[in-house]
């Protein structure tokens, strides 16, 4: 029996956007993944900014998103972590609780080459290099080969982005190409990121 292939998506998702379900739906095929498993941060180590929306806002939104595919999951772990604790959700960390949670799977996780080129400085790169194997999608520049590590890459091309979605709502444009239709529905209910509302 082929052990399970399951990969780990983390970010954000503030709010999650048709490039976020377009990339895991091209993970899940090219790399025949049995599951997607998003994990929404309480906030990046590698961002200054902490989420607009709150966190039952952006699992919401990831429910809403993903309600159509089988093979994807949403996991609160890393929010119900910083709810205990105030240390960093790092990677390591994450990888290591899912690699524990999921004995005998074969762990991926999926991520942009600007992240990637710089893997080798995220917080104890050994552990991750022993757990993982990384998907790659482009994001600026080529991914490249990382001496340690094991990765994949897909060809998916980013159109939009978070923060340019962010942008749009706040200026009392409609993102509706970059969101999807229920994820536009439900901010405008909810009246996410005015710029009234903060």
């Amino acid at each position: 029996m082929k052990p399970e292939k399951i990969a780990l998506f983390g970010g954000s998702f503030d709010p999650v956007h048709r490039a976020h379900i377009g990339i895991a739906e091209k993970a899940q095929s090219t790399c025949q993944l049995d599951r997607v498993i998003f994990v929404p941060s309480p906030q990046s180590p590698h961002k200054d900014d902490a989420p607009r929306a709150t966190a039952e806002q952006r699992v919401e939104m990831l429910r809403l998103a993903t309600a159509g595919f089988a093979w994807a999951e949403i996991s609160t772990w890393e929010l119900d972590r910083a709810a205990e604790t105030e240390t960093p959700a790092y990677s390591w960390i994450t990888a290591s609780h899912f690699a524990e949670s999921f004995p005998g799977a074969k762990l991926h996780w999926i991520l942009g080459s600007d992240q990637w080129n710089i893997i080798d400085t995220w917080s104890r790169p050994e552990v991750l290099a022993k757990l993982l194997t990384f998907i790659v999608f482009p994001r600026g520049d080529e991914p490249r080969k990382m001496a340690g590590f094991s990765h994949e890459t897909i060809d998916f091309s980013i159109d939009g982005s978070s923060t340019e979605a962010r942008r749009l709502l706040a200026n009392g444009r409609s993102p509706d190409d970059l969101l999807p239709e229920i994820v536009g529905e439900f901010i405008e209910k909810q009246r996410l990121y005015e710029t009234s509302a903060h």
